[in-house]
Formats: structure tokens, sequence, C-alpha cells
């Protein structure tokens, strides 16, 4: 019966299930309190130590609930993150819900993470959100932000008259798949040429988030592609959103971590065993190199991940 809510079957369907199978009837209650089950197991998940391996590239986002508190629905935001490790592989590192994407409420998040191990971050990648942005600055210094380029892209596009919609996103398309920095400016340099009067909050969109959205261009190319947006976190949100959408209102905060926790745990433990999602020799080499080159001492990845 677990299995089945967190797979989004509804409690009522849960009932007319067991009935049908069992010839027995399990009431909405009955469910819901078997359920409380998952949480020693997904607390324990979610709290568990980050301090065995090193995270170089975490990608965090949130999403919007509602959760009845005090006898009304009130909207919470679950934010989350999830890491490449040492090794090349994904995790999800943690799971908070709070009252909203504040950077306060970011703060805290990171602060947690932080507490529990997280070490080695050398990008963030996320959304531009003022709060968010800044949290990152603060805890994460050292490390470089990476704007999504897909939401800057819709940014811009939003602010697009529609006739020239379609080609300003292609030229922007070329742009960021630029072999480096030099050639990706020169391709900005064209567009707001050409789009400066005929779009000008498109392109003056573009050019402030120009930088942010490129800092990923510091990398060797082969890491450019996966972290240079949030998508990979995004599917996980839509497939968190798909079940979510059975229950609409939560009617706790503990009843959110229990569902939001389980499928982030199962998700968690499809990746661990998993194809390896980035290949990190190259990295570290290039992490090397820059550290030697800018005389700080670094550390070898064996230490990375003792």
């Amino acid at each position: 019966m677990m299995e089945m809510v967190i797979n989004g079957v509804s409690t009522r369907k849960v009932r007319r299930i067991t009935e049908e199978l069992c010839g027995t009837s399990f009431s909405k209650s009955t469910v819901s309190e078997l359920c409380k089950a998952l949480d020693p197991i997904v607390r324990e998940w979610n709290e568990r130590s980050l301090e065995a391996v090193a995270y170089p590239f975490v990608i965090v986002d949130a999403l919007q609930l509602k959760i009845r508190k005090g006898g009304r629905v009130i909207p919470q935001s679950a934010v989350l993150a999830v890491g490449v490790n040492a090794e090349g592989y994904r995790e999800v590192l943690g799971l908070m819900i709070g009252d909203s994407e504040s950077e306060a409420s970011w703060s805290e998040f990171f602060t947690w993470l932080k507490q529990r191990g997280l070490t080695g971050v050398d990008l963030v990648v996320s959304d531009h959100h003022g709060g968010l942005v800044n949290a990152i600055r603060r805890h994460f210094q050292g490390a470089s932000w990476q704007r999504c380029q897909v939401h800057l892209m819709r940014n811009v596009l939003d602010a697009a008259p529609a006739h020239c919609q379609h080609s300003l996103k292609a030229k922007i398309r070329l742009m960021f798949n630029a072999p480096d920095m030099e050639t990706a400016r020169r391709l900005l340099d064209d567009i707001l040429s050409e789009y400066g009067s005929r779009a000008p909050k498109a392109v003056a969109c573009l050019e402030a988030g120009f930088e942010d959205a490129m800092a990923v261009m510091a990398l060797p190319e082969c890491y450019r592609r996966r972290l240079r947006s949030t998508n990979g976190l995004e599917r996980l949100n839509r497939e968190v959103r798909r079940r979510e959408r059975v229950i609409g209102i939560f009617p706790n905060v503990a009843s959110a971590l229990r569902l939001l926790g389980a499928l982030l745990m199962e998700q968690d433990e499809e990746w661990t065993p998993g194809r390896c999602y980035l290949r990190m020799d190259e990295y570290w080499q290039w992490k090397k190199a820059k550290d030697e080159a800018s005389g700080e001492k670094t550390t070898s990845e064996g230490d990375q991940a003792a």
C-alpha cells in the first residue's frame, strides 16, 4: 500500500484496489497511518552525512506546494539539491520545506547541507532568483554560479515581440553552443546589433544575464552541456509533481516531507548504482592545472573522495 501511495495512487483508489484484490477494505486514515512508517526511513536518508565525498557540481531548485497549516492552506516551497560527486555520480543531497524562496530560507538550506558535510563545490547551477543567488554567493564563496540557460532563454523570448522570437531563439541557441567565450561574445554583439532596436527589452535581458549564463564555459567542453541548465533536476521535479498532483493539498508538512522524500530517496537509489553521469578524470586534471596556475594547493581526486 505504501508503494502505491508513493507511485501516485490516491488513498481512495488504494482502498478500492485492496478491497477488490484482497476482499478487505482499508480506510483512508488507515492507509495514511501505515504510510507514517516511512517517516524515520526518509528522515535518516534526508539527514545522512555528506562527508565521505566532495561534490564539485550542485544543482538547486524549488517546488511550490499547498500545505494545510492552522486551518488554512498556505503556499510552501520545497527546496532541493542534486549533486554530482567526485566520481561523477548524481545524488539527491537533501530536501527542505519552508515558507518561501527568500534568501533566509535558501541560507538555512545551504547551512544545513554544509553542516552535514557538503564540501568541494566548484559550480552551483540554478534559476535566477535574487534571494537564491545572494545565498549561493554567501555560502559558496569561491564557487561559480551558473544561471540556467533555459530559463534565461525563456525570459528573453517573453520580452521579445512575437514576430522575431523564432529567429532570436535560433541565434541565442547558437551563442550558447559557442566553442569558446570569444566566439560567444562576438555572437552576443551580433544579436545586440541586429535586435537592439527591434526587441530592446529582450536584448537588455540577454546582455544582463550573459556572463552568469556562460559561467560554465570555464569548464572543459565535455561538462558544459549537462551543467548549463537545471534541466536534469527539472525532469526529477516533473516526476515529483506528477505524483504530488494526486494529493493536491497536503494535510501537513510531515506528509509533504514523507511523499517527496520517499520519491527522492527512490530516485537517489536508482542513480547510485546506475550509469556514471559525468566522467570526472578531465575535470580533476583541469582543476589541478587551474589551482597550480593560481598558486593554490589542490587536493588529489583520491583525497577528494576519501
